[in-house]
């Protein structure tokens, strides 16, 4: 459990196309095996220290001609921001997919001092 030490908590949230490859028949959408696609996201401001995030489908366009394998998670989270991961396997085609995303976690206080 992560637990907030203070009442500066910040919640930073977006999304992002993470391919479209029907649209020029790449991997995803052609392939065989294991494929992956990563995307680097950086947040508005830093947190203290590495925040809790969550990520998730917000679209997923797949072919139904195979099974839907997909798995997607974080990695590398940082104070500053953190990549996303996302992999298929065996005969799945993807076309493409959109990813939401959000991170909690505590913030500085303007009114904070750092006095050294």
């Amino acid at each position: 459990m992560k637990k907030l030490r203070n009442h500066m908590i910040g919640i930073d949230q977006g999304e992002i196309l993470l391919f479209s490859d029907y649209e020029h028949n790449g991997a995803m959408w052609t392939g065989q095996g294991q494929r992956q696609a990563r995307a680097t996201i950086r947040f508005s401001e830093p947190f203290l220290e590495a925040p809790a995030v969550q990520v998730g489908f917000t679209m997923w366009d797949m072919s139904n001609a195979a099974n839907g394998r997909a798995d997607i998670t974080t990695e590398e989270v940082t104070e500053t921001g953190f990549g996303i991961l996302f992999r298929t396997w065996g005969d799945t085609k993807v076309a493409r997919v959109r990813v939401g995303w959000q991170a909690i976690g505590q913030v500085r206080d303007e009114d904070q001092w750092d006095i050294a």
